[in-house]
């Protein structure tokens, strides 16, 4: 459950939380109505005036169908022990349902495959301790059981879990390395889109190595500081190389193909043995075709 006391005034419930939480304003209104939101622990209209010091809590994630469903997917298990599993996500693929999606997530698929996952983020979140973007590939972290996925939560909010990512970025950049500090908001023009901003900001470091840089494109490695909605790919078309084929912030895009943008390692102490553990995920086969292109 989130809450936090509400700063500013004279401006919409709605308007407000839109900015702050990961929905649309539409999806913000439902929730309000839903009694997902409530405001001084009662519910509210969208159309609320919001006062300094009132204090908003979101009680429940918002989906229309409470009860997620299993649905077969092809799941590529790279490690599975009683307490975790460790997957290989492909690009297009939702993690979890929200507004929009309700189905054919990744949630979905592991609720398939086995009721053995943890529950602590609730009904449509089964084992789901983080998140990669729907159009980003790579490996992921399941937790199966609640004590695992207490502590490998606390592990991700100190930044003990390490993740390593593979981007082919628009342009040549010019350096060797780079460290990217810029604080990311909802972008002020468009809710469903994250931006450098310094309004209702919150603070991102990206680190950035370069691999190998081709006529029209760079290779990169990024590690995160931190873990921002988008951030990688805010931070790249802040810098003006934004991941090729983005479909929110790139500037060329192919259907054809996916996003080249893949969480690539990701190491971590187990929750329970305390065992280091370190997995590796290949490119994806389109991924690793178009470098061949480019060489």
């Amino acid at each position: 459950m989130q809450k936090w006391t509400i700063e500013e005034s004279k401006e919409r419930i709605d308007k407000i939380l839109s900015e702050k939480l990961e929905y649309s304003r539409s999806c913000i209104g439902k929730m309000l109505v839903a009694g997902s939101i409530l405001v001084n622990g009662k519910n509210v209209k969208p159309s609320y005036i919001v006062k300094q010091g009132d204090l908003v809590e979101v009680v429940q994630e918002y989906v229309k169908e409470t009860n997620l469903k299993p649905s077969k997917m092809e799941l590529d298990i790279l490690y599975e022990d009683e307490d975790i599993l460790v997957v290989n996500k492909p690009t297009g693929v939702v993690v979890h349902p929200g507004c929009g999606t309700k189905e054919n997530t990744l949630a979905n698929g592991l609720l398939y495959y086995t009721q053995n996952l943890s529950t602590i983020n609730g009904e449509v979140r089964p084992g789901i301790v983080h998140r990669l973007d729907k159009d980003t590939s790579g490996v992921m972290l399941v937790a199966k059981s609640n004590k695992a996925h207490e502590i490998l939560s606390d592990a991700f909010k100190v930044h003990a879990i390490k993740r390593e990512y593979t981007a082919l970025l628009c342009g040549v950049f010019p350096h060797k390395e780079a460290k990217i500090d810029a604080p990311i908001g909802r972008d002020k023009n468009n809710r469903k889109k994250m931006a450098v901003t310094d309004q209702n900001a919150k603070n991102a470091v990206t680190y950035l190595s370069v691999e190998k840089r081709f006529s029209n494109h760079t290779l990169v490695n990024l590690h995160l500081e931190t873990g921002r909605t988008h951030q990688i790919r805010v931070h790249m078309k802040y810098i003006g190389y934004p991941v090729f084929n983005d479909p929110i912030y790139g500037i060329q895009k192919r259907k054809d193909v996916g996003q080249f943008l893949h969480s690539k390692t990701i190491d971590f102490v187990h929750p329970i043995t305390r065992q280091e553990m370190h997995f590796e995920t290949p490119l994806p086969t389109y991924f690793k075709n178009y470098l061949k292109e480019l060489e």
